[in-house]
């Protein structure tokens, strides 16, 4: 509330007795949309007013999660893990040291209470065969040492039903396929699974070490690919799997030396293996039926094997000159590395770890807060952007095969400013601005020697990032309100964008600068409470982002044909909604009965530009309305909880991407004890 950066925070304690992930929690963040591909496992993409990808950042705890491996991902993380999830919005503050275009996630555990020993456990089943399991404990002693154990589990077969035509084998070898017949089809080669185990062991409150603490973290994952992009292309064996180890450390002190003065220190190293299998020489239908081919490969022949080693160290000092003035400098060393070895003969995959991926950051941020009263604060920031890479290079006409070494070193410096006034008592305006650099990624640099060919020549992405919000608070009686609109701009040059280039019949994807972006839109968002126990609300989105690229390249006149249209296959109008009645004290005391519904809406969208082609066959994903109810009972203060919940109540058809639908309804039960303080 006192941040003049454009910060919501969400309260993730709020749905600890549900199935939820952090990844729905995170859903409620208005602007925020998280689009996956399909159920439990399924790969994800993170969208933040109209940024995603690579353009938004998630960090737990302040430590960057960059290939930590999809075991991870957070739509794999339950929610028991969070305290609360922090969402910062077009500018970010120098402390995460990082070049986000689109805003940073901030996963925050409950680090900072010290507690005696606590246990904290759970269980749910659910619809196709899902079993997630969660269990955290720890304590912290009078000598100040403290220990924690996170270990969680998720487990699905994913086998809901979907709508889709049948490709039919026939007995000599010849298929057919009638696409206006439409049947209800059971998914069958989508079973997921992942296990992690976080370990942390250190000491808090020694008089020089406010925090001291050794993190370990394991996870590991085996994910089935039922499909391709398009939900016609059907897989019945392609599969991945991958583990990965991260230790990690952090030292904290405040009033280091002197009064006023602070530090941070966190360092990681992640080392994640990654295997992609598609092997059988067999092609499947919608049944589960198949033919031999004799040509191995459903996709494409591949058994390859990913090693990604990441090095992450950051410094954070701050400086408080009495109660007005605050300095933060921040430096961030991020090193990246990727070797890939193919276990397949005759592959064109670069094979035995040849020619390695290496990415090295520096990032350099100062900034200064003034604070001469609770009523108003000021914040400036400078930051400077040091990167190199080295990499494998194509030097084929076509972008793939006959790699070469090469190397490219970019800088870049970026600065803002973000400032909050509290116009009257609850009434908050807060005004922030950005010019802020995304540097490109490996990748986007060099591919995957697999399925993405790079781009060398890629420029940095740059944009300037206005945010402007209003809200108002509120407490009359047992009434709460709270009111907040915002408004959004971001003009982004050199924007970086995926294409394909297809190569007989296999397609790639390379990058390119497509030029310039200008994204405009608002957030409105609004809850109401009566006393304990009542409240509502919901969050509506709208974000603009257009084509702002008038020519088709540099010193032409050549208009492009996409000029001023909105950027496809992007959700641009949604919103979420909830509501929830709670009975304290029912059937004994410390007993609470909880019933909550909440719901989602988003407006259709064209898989391609909206202003080419017949609109009346254009490829769209369409409006879709989801309702989801829950209903919980706790025991003895939270010492025992019991859940069952129904998504998708009304067994609506959703999309998340174009033609990949979603499960329908489907119903999971939870139990969760708490021991401790």
């Amino acid at each position: 509330r006192r941040s003049a950066y454009n910060a919501v925070a969400i309260d993730a304690t709020t749905l600890q007795n549900t199935t939820r992930t952090l990844g729905d929690a995170l859903s409620k963040a208005p602007g925020v949309k998280l689009r996956e591909s399909g159920g439990v496992g399924s790969d994800m993409q993170l969208m933040l007013d109209g940024f995603s990808g690579s353009h938004v950042k998630v960090f737990i705890d302040g430590l960057p999660q960059e290939g930590t491996g999809q075991a991870l991902d957070l739509n794999n993380l339950p929610v028991n893990y969070a305290e609360r999830i922090e969402v910062y919005k077009g500018v970010v503050p120098v402390g995460f040291g990082t070049d986000a275009l689109g805003g940073v996630i901030n996963i925050v555990t409950n680090k900072h209470h010290r507690r005696r020993w606590f246990l904290d456990a759970s269980y749910s089943y659910g619809s196709f065969n899902t079993h997630k399991s969660y269990l955290h404990f720890g304590q912290t002693l009078r000598n100040g040492f403290t220990y924690e154990l996170n270990a969680f589990q998720n487990l699905s077969d994913n086998d809901y039903h979907i709508d889709n035509y049948v490709t039919e084998f026939t007995s000599d070898g010849f298929e057919t396929t009638d696409r206006s017949r439409i049947y209800r089809l059971r998914r069958f080669n989508d079973r997921f699974h992942n296990e992690a185990i976080i370990a942390k062991i250190g000491l808090v409150d020694k008089p020089w070490a406010d925090r001291l603490m050794l993190n370990f973290t394991y996870s590991n994952f085996y994910k089935e690919i039922q499909t391709g992009v398009y939900q016609y292309i059907v897989f019945g064996q392609k599969h991945r799997k991958g583990h990965s180890f991260v230790p990690s450390m952090e030292y904290t002190k405040r009033d280091l030396f002197t009064r006023g003065l602070d530090l941070l220190l966190t360092a990681n190293y992640n080392h994640n293996l990654t295997q992609n299998i598609d092997t059988a020489a067999w092609k499947y239908n919608w049944r589960g039926e198949r033919k031999y081919t004799g040509t191995p490969g459903e996709q494409s022949y591949q058994d390859n094997e990913s090693k990604n080693t990441n090095w992450n160290a950051s410094a954070t000092l701050t400086y408080r000159i009495g109660q007005a003035h605050h300095f933060t400098l921040n430096h961030v060393l991020s090193t990246f590395r990727r070797t890939t070895r193919s276990h397949v003969g005759g592959s064109s995959q670069i094979s035995d770890f040849d020619i390695p991926k290496l990415t090295r950051k520096n990032i350099t941020g100062l900034s200064y807060r003034l604070m001469p009263s609770e009523k108003w604060n000021l914040s400036a920031f400078a930051k400077y952007y040091n990167q190199y890479n080295r990499g494998p290079v194509s030097t084929s006409s076509d972008g793939v095969g006959n790699y070469v070494n090469f190397s490219r070193h970019t800088t870049s410096v970026g600065y803002g400013a973000a400032g909050t006034y509290f116009i009257l008592a609850g009434l908050q305006a807060k005004l922030s601005y950005e010019k802020a650099y995304r540097l490109p990624t490996t990748d986007e640099l060099f591919g995957d020697e697999d399925m993405e060919a790079g781009q060398t020549n890629l420029k940095p992405e740059k944009s300037d990032n206005i945010n402007l919000n209003l809200s108002y608070t509120h407490q009359f009686g047992k009434h709460g309100l709270y009111l907040e609109g915002g408004l959004i701009y971001r003009d982004t040059k050199d924007y970086i964008k995926r294409g394909l280039s297809t190569i007989g019949s296999m397609a790639y994807g390379i990058y390119e600068n497509h030029g310039h972006v200008r994204t405009k839109g608002f957030n409105l968002s609004a809850r109401y409470s009566f006393g304990r126990w009542f409240n509502a609300g919901g969050t509506f989105t709208n974000i603009n982002a257009r084509d702002h690229e008038r020519y088709r390249a540099e010193n032409t006149l050549q208009e492009s044909v996409s000029y001023g249209q909105r950027i496809p296959n992007q959700p641009y109008t949604f919103a979420n909604f909830d509501a929830a009645f709670t009975w304290h004290d029912l059937f004994g005391e410390g007993n609470v009965l909880t019933v909550a519904y909440d719901g989602f809406y988003q407006h259709e969208f064209p898989l391609y530009w909206e202003a080419l082609g017949d609109p009346t066959t254009k490829s769209r994903v369409p409006d879709q309305l989801s309702h989801n109810l829950t209903v919980g009972y706790s025991l003895r203060n939270g010492r025992y909880n019991i859940s069952l919940e129904c998504r998708n109540l009304t067994d609506e058809k959703l999309y998340d991407n174009f033609s990949l639908q979603k499960a329908g309804r489907a119903f999971y039960g939870k139990f969760r004890v708490y021991f401790g303080n």
